[in-house]
């Protein structure tokens, strides 16, 4: 396997990927010290929801927001957010990031809270 960017192995997910009004698709990014996660609906090009580590009502939590922990309590405020727009169903966009750690800490999270990918 041959080395490219994590942007480019996005391009190659999100050719494959694709979030509706009823199924939107939640992307994860992450950075060194915080994780943010969007609700995005690729009909109209929107972003319908988000949650972060940055939040008010994450820091309310006094969590450390670098851990797999902090990660796994976004998917589940996430899942909230979702729930509350009447959503049951989501595309789980890992953004060229491996499936691991705290990207797959956020998807737990998230079907926690009681949703499905």
């Amino acid at each position: 396997m041959g080395t490219c960017s994590r942007k480019e192995r996005h391009e190659r997910i999100r050719k494959s990927l694709k979030g509706t009004a009823d199924r939107p698709r939640v992307v994860v990014f992450r950075s060194n010290k915080n994780i943010y996660t969007q609700l995005i609906d690729d009909s109209v090009n929107k972003v319908i929801g988000n949650c972060s580590t940055i939040s008010e009502d994450f820091k309310a939590k006094k969590i450390k927001a670098t851990n797999k922990e902090a990660a796994k309590e976004v998917g589940k405020m996430m899942a909230v957010v979702a729930l509350k727009l009447g959503l049951k169903e989501v595309c789980f966009d890992r953004a060229g990031y491996n499936y691991h750690g705290r990207v797959q800490a956020v998807a737990e999270g998230l079907r926690e809270g009681g949703l499905k990918f």
